[in-house]
C-alpha cells in the first residue's frame, strides 16, 4: 500500500483518538526512520521517549528473535526465566526489593495505586497539577489535567486531591488522616517538561517519612536513562517507597511494571491483582537486552554529555530568539517553552526532516534515542533556528 491508501483506511477503520501527522513510517537504524515515501527523518521524539536505543538495535533484535523461536507467551501461573533474570538485575541496581510485571504506564500507575491503599487501609492519594498518569479512569483521577478528565467527570473515581506541582505547602495543607500516598513525577513530561526546584522531592519524601506516608514516583518517562541516570529520582537523593515505569523499559516493546519495597509488597496477597501479559518472557529478554546496552555501551554516559550539549546549544539559540521563553530539563528530556502554540513548529521541523512533539499547547519536546549524537544535535539545532 502507498501513504495515501494506508492514510485512506485508518481514516475508514480506526477509533479516531490520535491527531496524527501525515507520515507512514516504514522502517528506522539509530536515530534515523524512513517513511512510505522515501523520506529520511532523525527522530527527536523516540515514540514518546520510548526507543532509547534508537531503531533496529542489533542487541534487542536479536534478543527479540532468539526468544520468539522458544516462547513468545507463557501463563504467570509458571515461572520463565527472562522475567526472573530482569527482576534481579534491576533489583540490584535500584533501592527497592520486589517487582510488578505490568504492559503501559497507566497499568503500572493503576497497579501502584492499589497496592498503595489496599497496604496503608487508607483511601486518599496526593498529586499534582498539570501530571500525567495514564488514561484508566483511575489514573485520569489521579492526572492533574481537567481537560483530560472532564469527559468521564461523573465517573471518575474518588480520592484523589490534586495540588500545584512544586509547592511543597500545598501538599501539607491536603494531607489528612485518610492519606495513604503522595504520587509525582520526578519531572513533568505530558505537562510541559516541567522541573522541580531543587528541594521539592526532597521535602517530599521527609514528609512522607515524618507522616508514615508512602512516596509513589511516577518515572514512566524519565526511568531507564531518560535523565542521565537509571531512575530521575537518583539525581535528587531520595528513596521512594514505590516506583512506576515504563516506556524505555523495552526499548520498543510493551513492558511496565512498579517496584516496591519488601514492606509494601506485603499489601498485595495472591488474587490481589495479575496481568494476562505482564512480564512474558519476549518482552524480559527485550528488556534485558535494554539493560546490557545501557550499562556495557556508556549509554548513560552519552546521555549526560549529549544532553548537557543540547540543553546548551538551546539555551544560545534563546539568546537569539524572542519566541523562546524557557529551556529546562534533565539528560534527554529537555523541553523549549515558547510564548505562542507550538503545533506549527512540529510541522515545519517535521517538513525538514526531523520528528519532534509539542506539549501543553506551547512546549517543544526533546525526548530523542539516549545514543543520539553531537552531530545529529547540531542538525536539529540548525533547523529549529530556521523554523523559528
Amino acid at each position: 500500500m502507498n501513504t495515501k491508501e494506508i492514510i485512506d483506511i485508518e481514516d475508514k477503520y480506526f477509533i479516531n483518538t490520535f491527531t496524527r501527522q501525515p507520515i507512514v513510517l516504514d522502517h528506522g537504524d539509530g536515530v534515523k526512520v524512513y517513511d512510505k515515501d522515501g523520506n529520511e527523518y532523525i527522530d527527536v521524539f523516540a515514540g514518546i521517549a520510548v526507543n532509547i536505543l534508537g531503531h533496529n538495535n542489533k542487541s534487542i533484535v536479536e534478543a527479540i528473535q532468539k526468544q520468539a523461536e522458544k516462547l513468545i507467551h507463557i501463563s504467570n501461573i509458571y515461572y520463565n526465566e527472562p522475567a526472573v533474570e530482569f527482576a534481579k538485575r534491576l533489583i540490584d541496581l535500584t533501592c527497592l526489593d520486589r517487582i510488578f510485571y505490568a504492559n503501559s504506564g497507566a497499568e503500572a500507575n493503576e497497579g501502584a495505586i492499589k497496592i498503595a491503599l489496599k497496604y496503608t487501609g487508607k483511601s486518599e492519594i496526593i498529586t499534582t497539577n498539570n501530571s500525567f498518569h495514564g488514561r484508566t479512569l483511575v489514573t485520569l483521577a489521579a492526572t492533574g489535567q481537567p481537560k483530560y478528565q472532564e469527559p468521564f467527570n461523573k465517573n471518575l473515581p474518588q480520592g484523589f486531591i490534586n495540588v500545584p506541582y512544586n509547592d511543597i505547602d500545598a501538599i501539607k495543607a491536603a494531607i489528612t488522616d485518610e492519606t495513604a500516598a503522595i504520587m509525582v513525577e520526578p519531572i513533568q513530561g505530558e505537562g510541559g517538561v516541567n522541573v522541580p526546584d531543587e528541594n521539592y522531592l526532597k521535602e517530599i519524601s521527609e514528609i512522607c517519612k515524618e507522616k508514615g506516608i508512602l512516596l509513589i514516583l511516577d518515572e514512566v518517562q524519565t526511568g531507564f536513562g531518560r535523565c542521565g541516570t537509571l531512575f530521575a529520582h537518583e539525581l535528587f537523593d531520595i528513596k521512594p517507597d514505590i516506583i512506576t515505569m515504563a516506556k524505555g523499559m523495552g526499548g520498543g516493546v510493551p513492558i511496565a511494571g512498579f517496584l516496591v519495597t519488601e514492606e509494601v509488597s506485603k499489601g498485595f496477597q495472591p488474587g490481589d491483582h495479575g496481568t494476562t501479559f505482564g512480564g512474558g518472557p519476549l518482552v524480559c529478554a527485550a528488556a534485558n537486552a535494554v539493560l546490557d546496552e545501557l550499562y556495557d555501551n556508556n549509554v548513560l554516559d552519552n546521555c549526560v554529555e549529549v544532553g548537557n550539549y543540547f540543553k546548551n546549544e538551546l539555551e544560545k539559540l534563546q539568546e537569539k530568539k524572542e519566541k523562546i521563553v524557557d529551556v529546562r530539563g534533565y539528560g534527554l528530556m529537555i523541553g523549549v517553552e515558547l510564548d505562542c502554540p507550538g503545533a506549527e513548529y512540529v510541522d515545519l521541523m517535521r517538513e525538514k526532516g526531523f520528528l519532534i512533539n509539542c506539549t501543553d499547547g506551547n512546549v517543544l519536546r526533546f525526548v530523542p534515542p539516549l545514543i543520539i549524537t553531537k552531530e545529529d544535535i547540531d542538525k536539529v539545532i540548525v533547523a529549529l533556528d530556521e523554523v523559528l
